[in-house]
């Protein structure tokens, strides 16, 4: 016998969160039995042996039109590196390299041929930036806006594959260079998007005081440097992840999945002036532009405080922002006038779902 309607569970996914939703689905499929998968559900990419001592890793993305990305706002000659990003991240924070893309698009009548072949090109000067090949996918029509899948297979040794756990207390907790310019050159956008909209008599705006924070939300590029640096330190982090949907959310994952907590100090994270410029003008905070702002790709990772010397010496790129503590000490944040308190995880929210 079915059960009433009003009997069946509705659990809005906004209510649990991202992380509890991936738990609750990882739980139900549970882990396939094929002994050359390393790593499913669960981390920056998926992990499987392809020969002895080498691995591919898989990522993929999905990108839908007036929900992830504006048409008015970002030009299709940059909305392929805007789609690469995420998973070639993803690829890096594993410490790989990406090797190969496939496409997929759905696309509305209003997108022309020329603007698909602007994408293309776009997809490969990415591709040719970050060594990988476009090797194919799938297209079909769309009834809505433009949507992108893009699946990233890259490659990596066995033996330099980092994990997001692994961390240990006393690890120093490191990110790679500025946080919150993405998210303050997206207000900048929408910004002058509406003013255009109500003057548009006066043309296009002058986005050139802009062009840093501007560049880094339009054409954000993944950390591949830091794979070739590690490799000069001859180290290898601790545990490591990708910053894309803010700093906080990114500690919170990298504890999460270490069982262990952290401390960040407020004062250490690098945020470059030109986002703190635009912050001052939105009458806003550009700490909060860091932490839960978003679309960086840049890298969290812990590492051994031994370590640290070598990798200083291979690359600039790096900001010491905290230590790993014990799991009981919790994920905190530490002000400049000595408060500390729980740093929390706002980016966790599943906000596509409210």
């Amino acid at each position: 016998m079915e059960p009433e309607a009003s009997q069946v569970p509705f659990t809005p996914i906004g209510r649990i969160g991202l992380p509890r939703l991936i738990e609750r689905l990882s739980e139900l499929l549970g882990q396939p039995e094929d002994p050359d998968l390393l790593f499913g559900i669960g981390d920056d990419a998926a992990v499987y042996r392809v020969h002895p001592g080498r691995v591919h890793l898989l990522s993929t993305t999905l990108l839908i039109e007036g929900v992830h990305f504006d048409p008015a706002i970002i030009p299709f000659a940059h909305l392929a590196a805007k789609a690469m990003a995420g998973p070639v991240s993803n690829v890096v924070a594993m410490n790989g390299r990406p090797k190969y893309v496939l496409v997929g698009l759905a696309v509305p009548n209003q997108v022309s041929v020329e603007m698909l072949e602007e994408l293309y090109r776009g997809f490969q000067r990415t591709c040719a930036l970050y060594g990988c090949a476009l090797v194919g996918g799938q297209t079909t029509s769309s009834r809505r806006g433009l949507e992108l899948s893009l699946t990233v297979v890259g490659e990596a040794a066995e033996s330099a594959v980092t994990y997001r756990h692994g961390a240990r207390p006393g690890d120093l907790l490191c990110v790679t260079g500025d946080l919150g310019a993405a998210y303050a050159g997206l207000q900048v956008l929408l910004r002058e998007k509406d003013y255009y909209e109500a003057h548009p008599e006066l043309g296009l705006p002058d986005l050139s005081p802009y062009r840093y924070v501007v560049e880094r939300q339009l054409v954000p590029l993944a950390r591949l440097d830091m794979v070739t640096a590690f490799e000069m330190a001859g180290l290898r982090p601790q545990a490591m992840t990708d910053i894309s949907t803010g700093l906080a959310a990114a500690v919170h994952a990298l504890c999460r999945a270490s069982g262990v907590g952290a401390r960040v100090r407020a004062a250490a994270i690098p945020i470059d002036l030109q986002t703190r410029d635009v912050a001052q003008e939105f009458d806003q905070d550009p700490e909060t532009y860091a932490l839960y702002g978003g679309e960086d790709y840049e890298l969290l990772f812990a590492l051994r405080e031994e370590d640290w010397p070598a990798l200083e010496r291979a690359t600039e790129a790096v900001t010491v922002i905290g230590h790993i503590e014990e799991a009981s000490s919790g994920v905190s944040i530490e002000h400049a006038d000595g408060r500390c308190i729980p740093l929390e995880a706002q980016g966790w929210n599943a906000a596509d779902f409210r």
